[in-house]
């Protein structure tokens, strides 16, 4: 299949950017599986220390001068080139921008409002004036900086890598079915995905723009949680609604927590059991939250397989055929995990009437699952306050794998807020596969049998 010029073009753009940034390097061949080790080999201790730093505590030295904006995005641009060399993340370094960016800043009296001479990536879809979105056609694979064997997750994959890597402080995402936690998780980081119309997405870019049957969040992924905060915060104090009248005008809030928070814990969906690190790291954060005198209590679930069924009929009422149209303009074919998802019985092309029922539908599963929860208050009168979950039935899986995504997109379905953050590694001598398991059904059968080594745990 001969590439199309502006494919051609597009590659050499982002390949001299990125060349531009680290010229003559030399790296290992064949590169090991984990390159997270790489960094401290290329990179000057100025350069570790300023790309390992939390990025509020980033911000607080560039407002104060220890470090000038322009030495930072250096750093920052350095490590994503070495990012990109090594796991595929980005499409392009905007290189000659950011530093002239960081050289006007320097140049400023005073710090330029919250998020001063922080280094920002964003997820290819968004818009950027003067630059062209492909949303992700003519995609290649983004590798996993702890193990490129295995996926960095999707669609914001390339975020999570990078940040994961340390190549970019804080990243944007978004996420219509699990696109900004997936890779969080993955990648060890952390990710937010807001209820929708929190953060806008004008000039943005997106397959199924107008579908409404699940709406698309943009949200942030950074290497902590305090930098999600920084992000959420600095965002919604310039009102964004006012330019973006179809955002909701809620401004950031600190809140009064109830004395004890009440945690469900959902060990499974009942559909795809997880694997044992998985259980492993619900059972760690139960017993942390016990500690702390939180109250702990189970989280049934309930008809999760009819979200299922739901959300893969509304993520494609045309039954795919704007993604074909797609593919077949830029002649590409179906990657394996894409052609999977249109073969489900769900996604068909529906009419007009049978897209009311779909939606019908998925209204009566709202309400349903709202009054599941505020059932929780029966005992006490104190409903459950925030559910425990895995973000997905294994940690990274191997490429083209990940053929089930429900521990995410059941939050989409139902448009509730939802937050990833790392709590340990595989270890394989203590998660260990379970023998003689019977699987619940097929799906469940296929993910059981990913967890076989530990190259694939």
């Amino acid at each position: 299949m001969t590439p199309r010029p502006e494919i051609i073009r597009a590659l050499g753009t982002r390949d001299d950017s990125v060349d531009a940034m680290l010229p003559d390097c030399a790296l290992p061949d064949p590169l090991p599986s984990n390159v997270q080790g790489l960094p401290s080999q290329i990179l000057s201790a100025d350069e570790i220390a300023i790309t390992d730093c939390d990025p509020v505590v980033l911000v607080g030295e560039l407002r104060s001068k220890k470090w000038s904006c322009e030495k930072v995005v250096r750093a920052f641009l350095k490590r994503a080139a070495l990012a990109q060399k090594t796991t595929n993340c980005i499409t392009e370094l905007l290189w000659k921008e950011a530093i002239a960016r960081a050289q006007h800043l320097d140049s400023l009296p005073q710090p330029a409002g919250p998020l001063h001479g922080l280094p920002i990536s964003i997820k290819e879809q968004f818009g950027v004036p003067g630059k062209i979105n492909n949303n992700g056609f003519v995609a290649c694979c983004d590798l996993n900086p702890w193990n490129r064997n295995l996926s960095a997750g999707g669609s914001s994959g390339g975020e999570g890598a990078l940040v994961g890597f340390r190549g970019s402080p804080l990243g944007l995402g978004g996420d219509i079915g699990g696109s900004i936690r997936s890779p969080a998780a993955n990648n060890g980081v952390y990710g937010f995905k807001p209820t929708p119309f929190r953060v806008g997405n004008t000039g943005g870019m997106g397959l199924i723009v107008g579908q409404e049957g699940i709406i698309g969040c943009i949200g942030p992924l950074s290497p902590t949680l305090s930098g999600i905060e920084l992000f959420m915060k600095a965002y919604l104090d310039t009102m964004p609604w006012v330019k973006e009248n179809y955002l909701v005008p809620i401004p950031w809030r600190d809140i009064q927590l109830p004395k004890r928070l009440k945690i469900g814990i959902m060990w499974s969906d009942g559909i795809v059991k997880p694997h044992p690190p998985i259980v492993r790291a619900l059972s760690e954060v139960a017993n942390a939250l016990k500690s702390a005198d939180f109250e702990v209590v189970d989280w049934q679930p309930k008809e999760h397989d009819e979200c299922w069924k739901l959300t893969s009929a509304l993520y494609y009422e045309d039954g795919g055929h704007r993604l074909r149209q797609m593919l077949k303009a830029s002649n590409e074919k179906l990657l394996p995990l894409t052609e999977w998802l249109l073969s489900q019985g769900e996604v068909k092309s529906r009419t007009v009437e049978e897209v009311w029922d779909l939606k019908a539908k998925r209204n009566a599963y709202r309400s349903m699952y709202n009054q599941h929860w505020l059932d929780t208050r029966r005992d006490d009168g104190h409903p459950v306050d925030a559910i425990l979950c895995p973000v997905g039935p294994g940690c990274a899986p191997p490429h083209d794998q990940a053929r089930y995504w429900n521990y995410t997109s059941q939050w989409n379905l139902l448009e509730y807020p939802a937050i990833s953050f790392p709590v340990t590694q595989v270890d394989t001598r203590l998660d260990v596969p379970e023998d003689g398991y019977v699987p619940l059904n097929e799906l469940d059968r296929f993910n059981h049998g990913l967890y076989t080594t530990p190259e694939r745990g």
